[in-house]
């Protein structure tokens, strides 16, 4: 939103258009008459620094307001050790916590290509999160807050591909449940979402 034009050094023109947009956002939708969600999607590791920019300005509107600028955040650190995406995380989502905000995040790999992240030539198996891999995340996350939200994979891809290249094994959600219902005695605990599609037409 700032465009290219702007110096983006440190990611400071990705958080003043970000930050801009959201602005925008919350000043328009009221003659709309609808209630927005504002969510930031696919922060990498390289781009923490806009990630960071734009929670210094949620903080910021938190104060005068109540509740963030956005509504939620994405780290997605997938392409990190799981230790370190699960440690990241946590971080933030102690931060996160006290302006009553959302953190999704992504265990696994979501095939394809986006944002200039390609995962098309990935051994098959890392596009299947398992059970133990989802639930580490829920132990690691929910003692800090509920607030977060878990991208695991279950063979879902962006783009589209030829019939046959892509498999959904949408019986891993089932199993995502029912792992961690085992482990906390809860019925469904997870909240999660998912990335691209079936890569079909």
């Amino acid at each position: 939103m700032a465009g290219k034009a702007v110096d983006n050094t440190g990611q400071a023109a990705a958080i003043l258009g970000s930050v801009a947009g959201a602005h925008f956002v919350r000043a328009i939708a009221p003659a709309y008459g609808v209630p927005v969600i504002l969510h930031s999607d696919h922060c990498a590791k390289k781009l923490l620094p806009w990630f960071d920019g734009m929670l210094e300005a949620d903080e910021a509107y938190f104060k005068e307001h109540g509740e963030p600028l956005f509504s939620s955040h994405m780290l997605d650190l997938s392409e990190e050790p799981d230790d370190e995406n699960i440690g990241t995380c946590q971080k933030y989502l102690e931060r996160m916590k006290a302006i009553n905000q959302i953190l999704e995040m992504e265990i696994g790999i979501t095939g394809g290509v986006e944002d200039g992240v390609d995962n098309s030539g990935v051994s098959k198996d890392k596009l299947y999160s398992t059970p133990e891999d989802v639930f580490q995340v829920h132990a690691a996350l929910s003692p800090i807050s509920e607030k977060f939200t878990i991208a695991a994979a279950f063979g879902n891809v962006h783009g589209v591909y030829k019939p046959g290249n892509v498999k959904l094994r949408p019986e891993l959600l089932v199993d995502y449940q029912k792992f961690a219902g085992e482990k906390t005695g809860e019925e469904s605990p997870l909240f999660l979402v998912f990335h691209g599609g079936s890569g079909s037409e």
